[in-house]
């Protein structure tokens, strides 16, 4: 069995859902996999939790440990943020970290953790201009971001198929890191 640890990050996005089989196809990968969501991405899975950490054999989380807590998770080889939201990439980009999985990505740029991300946003807010100066930020931070052609294509709003989500090409990156 591989010593590799992930950290398999998702925001409130529908392929949210089908976090379960994304953690047993990584396992197959080889991979140790930590559990992080954004607190709406928790509430979505809630009935989940329990189940995911014990097919991950570690608790899933959504928030800070308190001071002086020890960390319940093994050191990250590497982190997949996926799918990660309009918000997520915003506020990694420009350095807000009052959610628990943005502040570890944004210290894993510092830390060297090679780092994945793959949006899952629509048609409509990727016309922000903030978007795109986000994308552009992360990777010229070194993060790795799978948008546009062989990665996320945004869908017109409404119209998103959650089954269609790429995840197989986000565990393909993460593995050839």
């Amino acid at each position: 069995m591989s010593t590799r640890t992930l950290y398999l990050f998702s925001s409130a996005a529908p392929p949210v859902f089908d976090i379960a089989r994304v953690i047993e196809d990584a396992q197959a990968d080889g991979w140790d996999v930590c559990l992080g969501l954004t607190p709406t991405a928790a509430r979505w899975v809630v009935e989940s939790i329990d189940g995911l950490a014990t097919l991950t054999g570690h608790p899933v989380r959504w928030e800070y440990k308190l001071p002086g807590q020890p960390d319940v998770w093994p050191k990250a080889n590497a982190i997949l943020f996926a799918p990660a939201t309009f918000n997520t990439i915003n506020s990694w980009a420009i350095g807000l970290t009052d959610k628990f999985v943005v502040g570890v990505v944004a210290e894993g740029i510092g830390k060297g953790i090679p780092t994945v991300t793959m949006p899952c946003v629509n048609a409509a807010y990727v016309q922000h201009p903030q978007f795109e100066q986000s994308v552009a930020t992360l990777r010229s931070a070194g993060v790795t971001v799978l948008y546009g052609e062989g990665g996320f294509v945004p869908n017109q709003p409404g119209q998103g198929n959650p089954s269609s989500y790429p995840w197989r090409a986000a565990l393909d990156a993460v593995n050839n890191l």
